[in-house]
């Protein structure tokens, strides 16, 4: 399985995005190929090789007169919510756009992808400027570095093929940014409205970081969002934005590669306190609303404490999002005044139950499996205690005559 990976440490926009899979190798004349297709009058792209903070990188560029060669070197990289989208003389509808696609050399999977693009980036800002999606006629959608930007890279993702693509949490950065329309907040609203529910965090650089068009990207892309996949490495890319800021590169890293065994961990938090002032007829009752508040593991260990005083150690296993309820029972239910947690990583056999007949009737086994091979199979001790039960004998037996009847079943 092929694997395509977006860091955006230091956010995405177009130009970055077509920039680093031009670095990883797709060859220009090719993209320069698809997007004269579109018959964009005199529009030309270059690309070129750039140092951002030390890094090498390649730098995309859109140029569609000699007069507008010099625009957008203050700007972070080509963002088009910002007043730079003003220079451009043509705002083109969504129905101009769609016509300039079906006319592009892109597969019909690509045409109908770039064609959801542009629908989705209407259909945000029309609802932030509150007006119908066939009246928006914005520079932020009809842009010329828009459309080769959005056709570029629908293009690039099909040159390289990948079955699956992850994104990192995307840096937006913060501040303000200046625009057609004002002074606006960092993420702009659009960015925000593109983003959906993709993780963000706003880093120590303090300017527009994730364009509209690059969020727009990240989410039609990417199947998931998170660290780096397990893979092997075969190309690497560095996109360059505009700015060259002295501390950090600004570029977007793509990495593709072959997908590695997918590792068999999950993630879990580990919450525990200690106790040592506490009636031990309550704990019986905490664990039980503990785990009907979602733990997954409880239990008590007895550890001595300061003063030398006999104390029990609470620990609890649970998922992450559940650490909230988890932490409120605790606190409700016992006598803690403090609690600490971390995330740890555990791995888990998958489980399955079976029946199995016995000559005393059928008694549940519970199977563990690592890479579809069984490697425990055990009796469930309530049916085997039941049945020992009723027929007089001693569990260990009852049991004895589970694992016999299971080696037969499965032999």
């Amino acid at each position: 399985m092929r694997v395509l990976y977006f860091d955006c440490f230091s956010g995405i926009s177009g130009d970055m995005a077509l920039g680093a899979l031009l670095d990883a190798g797709l060859p220009l004349d090719e993209l320069k190929r698809a997007l004269g297709s579109l018959a964009l009058g005199d529009a030309h792209v270059h690309a070129d090789r750039v140092l951002r903070a030390g890094v090498s990188a390649v730098k995309f560029s859109v140029h569609e007169h000699a007069h507008d060669r010099a625009h957008n070197h203050d700007h972070h990289h080509h963002d088009h919510e910002t007043a730079e989208g003003a220079h451009h003389h043509h705002h083109r509808s969504l129905a101009d756009i769609f016509a300039l696609i079906d006319g592009s050399s892109l597969s019909p999977s690509g045409r109908d992808r770039a064609k959801a693009m542009f629908q989705r980036l209407g259909e945000a800002e029309a609802a932030i400027h509150q007006m119908p999606v066939e009246q928006v006629h914005l520079h932020e959608v009809g842009a010329l570095d828009s459309i080769i930007d959005i056709v570029g890279i629908v293009f690039a993702m099909e040159w390289v093929g990948a079955d699956r693509v992850v994104c990192s949490p995307l840096n937006v950065g913060g501040g303000t940014v200046k625009s057609a329309h004002g002074l606006y907040p960092v993420p702009a609203p659009a960015t925000v409205s593109l983003l959906g529910e993709a993780p963000i965090y706003s880093g120590a650089v303090q300017t527009e970081l994730v364009t509209p068009t690059g969020a727009l990207i990240a989410t039609t892309f990417a199947t998931s969002f998170g660290s780096v996949p397990p893979m092997s490495i075969e190309r690497v890319g560095y996109g360059a934005g505009d700015r060259d800021d002295p501390n950090t590169p600004n570029v977007l890293r793509v990495m593709i590669g072959r997908a590695g065994a997918e590792s068999q961990a999950e993630r879990v938090t580990m919450i525990e306190c200690e106790i040592d002032d506490m009636n031990p007829q309550i704990f019986g009752v905490a664990m039980d609303r503990l785990y009907a508040a979602g733990a997954l593991e409880v239990f008590y260990v007895p550890v001595q404490m300061k003063k030398n005083r006999p104390g029990t150690l609470l620990t609890v296993i649970a998922p992450p999002e559940k650490r909230p309820q988890i932490a409120d029972v605790i606190f409700r239910e016992t006598t803690t005044i403090g609690l600490r947690y971390h995330d740890v990583e555990r791995e888990c056999l998958q489980r399955e139950i079976v029946s199995v007949e016995t000559p005393l009737g059928a008694i549940r086994f519970k199977l563990a499996r690592r890479d579809g091979r069984i490697v425990n199979a055990t009796p469930e001790f309530e049916d085997c205690a039941r049945l020992a039960a009723a027929n007089n004998l001693p569990v260990k037996e009852v049991q004895a005559m589970a694992i016999q009847a299971y080696g037969v079943s499965h032999s």
